[in-house]
């Protein structure tokens, strides 16, 4: 457990750091350079994902909670709502125009969804941290950023394309879930 709790804390405090200080931040990219500080970035993060990779493989399933008949469903529609955010965080659409932070509003719903579905103390380590981390960022982001314009959706091609994208790769997702989390969404 401590190497999952340490993997999930050190993602959130990197992902954090730039929101919490913008200075430091600045002038490590003055002194390194942008693509430098973005390598750090990136093996900073890529540490993290393997020390939560090597936590939650090393962590005994203990239930915390009973998980009612409707969450499996419920958390596989909330799962879907994610995929739709994490793809308009990277294309301009009315759910951009409206939500201000789509990849961290999907990862709040994507860790509510496992935490729905999963009632073990790992999955709240894992998906509580995560989800406290996202709501944690997103107002932190605002401050540095201050208040923004917005823009105009291109259409509703977009839209139908962004839901037609994220349908897909929920699909996908669905079919590897057992092969890279161990379980299959869709089983009890």
């Amino acid at each position: 457990m401590i190497l999952l709790i340490t993997g999930v804390l050190f993602w959130s405090l990197v992902h954090l750091s730039p929101a919490i200080a913008p200075s430091f931040r600045a002038s490590l990219i003055e002194r390194v350079g942008d693509k430098p500080y973005r390598g750090l970035f990136a093996a900073m993060i890529g540490l993290a994902l393997v020390l939560i990779v090597l936590g939650w493989r090393s962590t005994d399933e203990e239930y915390l909670y009973a998980l009612p008949a409707w969450s499996r469903p419920v958390g596989i529609l909330l799962m879907f709502f994610s995929f739709v955010l994490f793809g308009a965080a990277n294309s301009q659409t009315i759910v951009k125009r409206y939500i201000r932070h789509p990849m961290l509003t999907g990862v709040f719903v994507w860790a509510l969804s496992h935490l729905l579905t999963n009632g073990t103390t790992r999955a709240l380590v894992l998906f509580g941290i995560l989800g406290a981390w996202s709501l944690i960022e997103m107002p932190l982001i605002n401050a540095r950023d201050g208040a923004r314009s917005l823009s105009q959706a291109p259409g509703f091609s977009a839209e139908l394309k962004l839901l037609f994208i994220s349908t897909i790769v929920f699909f996908v997702a669905i079919f590897l879930h057992p092969y890279f989390a161990g379980v299959s969404p869709l089983s009890n």
